[in-house]
């Protein structure tokens, strides 16, 4: 795996919470008191387990919204970049794994409790680039998006940190290996949409 690509991963998982906590200590009483509120309102396992249910129906979700027609070229965008990479399962895992912890840490864990569920997911998936007022494909994408990440919002609040974390975690895992299994379909297309021009 891309050196750069491992460093930014760590830097997600370790850096992100860390600004989190910054974030928390800057404007709140007391940090440690809110992420320990917002970590053990429901037993592990059943944060894990609702978790990893739910992340996976949506990461489902939004792959039966990238394989729309009208995001084709979107998704072969991100085909081709995720596979120019050549992850192999404990890579996708591994990055999915930093993205999901690291990003609810910082996102759900802190700027939530600052900012509501409904902005912080607004914030989290414009800063991910998929509400575009100058792209509609890549904005329906972005909606069914803000849906899914408030409600990770709403999984913290009401059962733990942990069950958003694991839902992300999911929803990267179940893109990923979208993205990365689609080469030998993406490249007939693009050969297809080449013969024909």
């Amino acid at each position: 795996m891309n050196k750069k690509l491992t460093w930014a991963a760590i830097f997600t998982l370790i850096g992100f919470p860390l600004i989190g906590y910054a974030l928390l200590y800057i404007f709140a009483e007391d940090p440690i008191a809110i992420w320990r509120q917002s970590t053990w309102t429901v037993h592990w396992f059943w944060q894990i387990a609702i978790g990893a249910a739910l992340g996976f129906a949506l990461g489902k979700g939004a792959e039966f919204i990238v394989t729309r027609p009208f995001l084709k070229k979107t998704e072969e965008k991100y085909a081709r970049l995720i596979q120019k990479l050549n992850l192999s399962h404990a890579q996708i895992i591994f990055i999915s794994f930093c993205a999901g912890f690291g990003e609810e840490l910082l996102f759900r864990g802190s700027v939530q409790p600052l900012l509501g569920i409904w902005i912080t997911a607004v914030i989290f998936v414009a800063i991910h680039g998929y509400l575009n007022p100058l792209n509609w494909n890549i904005s329906v994408y972005g909606i069914f998006m803000t849906g899914a990440i408030a409600l990770l919002g709403y999984c913290t609040d009401y059962i733990g940190l942990l069950s958003a974390c694991v839902a992300h975690m999911m929803i990267d895992v179940v893109l990923f290996y979208h993205l990365a299994k689609g080469r030998d379909a993406i490249e007939i297309v693009s050969e297809i949409h080449y013969e024909n021009e």
